[in-house]
């Protein structure tokens, strides 16, 4: 009879930590349209789907991300479940647009970066990393491109 890994113990093997003390830890498991991870597990007699980041959130600090909280994403990265103040933080969604206003990242944002980045765009990006953490592991040659959204490949202006 074949004995399945801990949901916790799957969880983990499918994050990415980088090496450094700041570094994102990248979900490497299931993406969806929407650029967020997914992880499956059997909760209470059933399967459900939960956000990676809320999960790894509770697992490390013990706080429940009850219904209506926001985990803000500090550093940006849609797939990061680093439970840390410099990457995700409690809070509403109020400030979670805040955010995004903060940082361009809305509709009209003025950073060409994020201008008009539709919901496929973004979740094209998150699943780029996510493969390219996969076939690379932690290689920032490869990976800091996609994080900051600069395209090696472009040229510059100057």
């Amino acid at each position: 009879m074949k004995t399945s890994a801990a949901p916790t113990d799957r969880f983990w093997s499918k994050v990415l930590k980088g090496p450094g003390p700041s570094d994102c830890w990248l979900w490497t498991g299931a993406v969806a349209d929407d650029g967020y991870g997914r992880y499956f597990l059997r909760q209470n007699g059933r399967d459900t789907s939960v956000r990676p980041h809320r999960y790894a959130f509770e697992l490390v600090t013990g706080t429940p991300v009850r219904d209506g909280d926001v985990l803000r994403h500090i550093c940006n990265i849609p797939i990061c479940v680093r439970p840390d103040p410099e990457h995700l933080i409690l809070g509403t969604q109020r400030e979670n647009m805040l955010d995004r206003v903060w940082d361009g990242r809305h509709a009209n944002g003025a950073s060409w970066h994020w201008r008009g980045t539709g919901r496929a765009a973004f979740a094209a990006r998150s699943h780029a990393l996510r493969d390219a953490a996969l076939e690379h592991g932690w290689d920032m040659a490869v990976l800091g491109p996609i994080m900051s959204g600069v395209d090696p490949e472009e040229p510059t202006l100057f």
